[in-house]
């Protein structure tokens, strides 16, 4: 994808993204989990109530899965992979760079259109949308439509809605949803595809249409400790993803959470 194909941000913004994207690395002792940006804030209530109850720490990276499942195929020092999408576990499954049978389906989401603003009136989601009017000459923001879940997920129901090859030249790509999402809440785009739950943290965003079910993939989110993990504590935290506590947490961030 060429650059000029991605949305230009303000100078803050693209700081801190910078340093999102920056390498982590956890002390001895510590659980290190790359994890989806979708999943930023419950999981970091997941991983503070995880340390209160067991003493230690996991320290979080947060950036599209694509780009976390390819740092891992190349030796990146992840202990837990969570991704949003199971196309990129599976990828590393494939590549050997799962610890066998650790796999694990933790949670689901929806995709949602956002608009920029608080008082946005909603709209249907079908084949008569007039999406590019909608834009006014904006974009529509999407995390990368060939490599992140979230843009695959959004390419995916607006070709089944008859919309995407209409509106393509009009979408700006970006690395990771959140990136997607802070476009709209900015302003920087009019309207964006992204998860609920990222819509549900930000307040300068409004959700004006659901994405039919049936038009994209199930959003399923996996989780799994990587081969090469030597962390003592990996197992815990893992299973700690599906434990009542967590599943409470999640639940209150608006994830689907299996029965």
């Amino acid at each position: 994808m060429s650059p000029s194909n991605i949305r230009r941000a303000a100078p803050a913004l693209l700081a801190a993204l910078a340093l999102a994207a920056a390498p982590v690395r956890a002390a001895a002792g510590d659980v290190l989990v790359f994890a989806a940006s979708s999943l930023t804030t419950a999981l970091d209530r997941v991983g503070a109530a995880w340390s209160a109850e067991t003493g230690h720490v996991a320290v979080m990276s947060y950036a599209g899965s694509s780009a976390h499942a390819r740092q891992i195929q190349q030796g990146a020092p992840a202990d837990i992979f969570i991704s949003a999408s199971t196309d990129w576990m599976d990828a590393l499954e494939v590549s050997g760079d799962l610890r066998a049978d650790t796999r694990r389906d933790i949670l689901g989401n929806r995709l949602v259109l956002i608009a920029h603003g608080g008082d946005v009136p909603p709209v249907t989601l079908d084949e008569t949308l007039d999406l590019v009017g909608l834009l006014e000459g904006g974009q529509l923001s999407m995390a990368l439509v060939e490599a992140v879940p979230a843009g695959i997920y959004g390419r995916q129901a607006l070709r089944a809605l008859g919309l995407w090859d209409i509106v393509a030249p009009h979408v700006a790509q970006s690395y990771n949803v959140r990136s997607a999402l802070a476009f709209v809440a900015l302003g920087e785009a009019p309207l964006g595809i992204v998860y609920a739950t990222d819509a549900a943290v930000e307040d300068a965003v409004t959700v004006i249409a659901t994405f039919p079910q049936d038009s994209h993939a199930p959003i399923i989110l996996p989780a799994a400790i990587t081969a090469q993990s030597t962390s003592p504590e990996a197992l815990s935290f893992l299973e700690f993803l599906i434990s009542p506590t967590a599943r409470t947490i999640w639940a209150d961030h608006g994830f689907d959470v299996p029965g």
